[in-house]
């Protein structure tokens, strides 16, 4: 098995466990009255691919049907190879400059600045891939199931890959 071969399918088991432990909320500060708060402090942050970090805020992102809310935190220069989604997804800019395109494959001349406060509606099955112009924090919301699909998984740097 070559090095890239073993890097995707490391990926796609690191993808799959993320699923499963993501996908419940993260603790809740119970404020009474039928409400709960999330402080940025007590989030649980799991490494999706080398540059980017994921945690839940709210909902259950594996369940049919179920609203969820998650974020998305990225290192500056961080390249998000093209990907699809089997539910739409809506994407704010939170902190720093986020840039996105549409394709099959990564194409920075394709890329669209979402700066803090834009918001960005993707389509299901709609391939798309993204850079991390700063770093960056995302808020992604929807309606589960939500999963990553890579086009090509031999793209996707693992978390604990060296530094070039």
């Amino acid at each position: 098995m070559n090095i890239r071969s073993k890097y995707a399918l490391e990926i796609g088991m690191a993808a799959v466990a993320l699923c499963c432990s993501v996908g419940r909320a993260q603790e809740k500060k119970d404020a009474g009255g039928g409400h709960a708060i999330v402080h940025p402090a007590d989030l649980k942050w799991s490494p999706i691919m080398k540059g980017c970090e994921l945690a839940s805020l709210a909902g259950d992102m594996n369940a049919e049907g179920a609203l969820f809310v998650l974020r998305l935190r990225c290192a500056a220069g961080t390249r998000i190879p093209a990907h699809w989604h089997p539910t739409d997804e809506t994407v704010t800019v939170l902190q720093g400059v986020f840039q996105v395109g549409m394709g099959d494959k990564f194409d920075a001349r394709g890329l669209e600045t979402m700066n803090v406060g834009d918001v960005d509606t993707i389509a299901k099955e709609k391939r798309h891939f993204a850079f991390s112009k700063t770093a960056t924090l995302l808020q992604i919301h929807g309606v589960g199931p939500f999963k990553v699909n890579w086009v090509n998984p031999a793209d996707v740097v693992p978390p604990d890959a060296p530094k070039k």
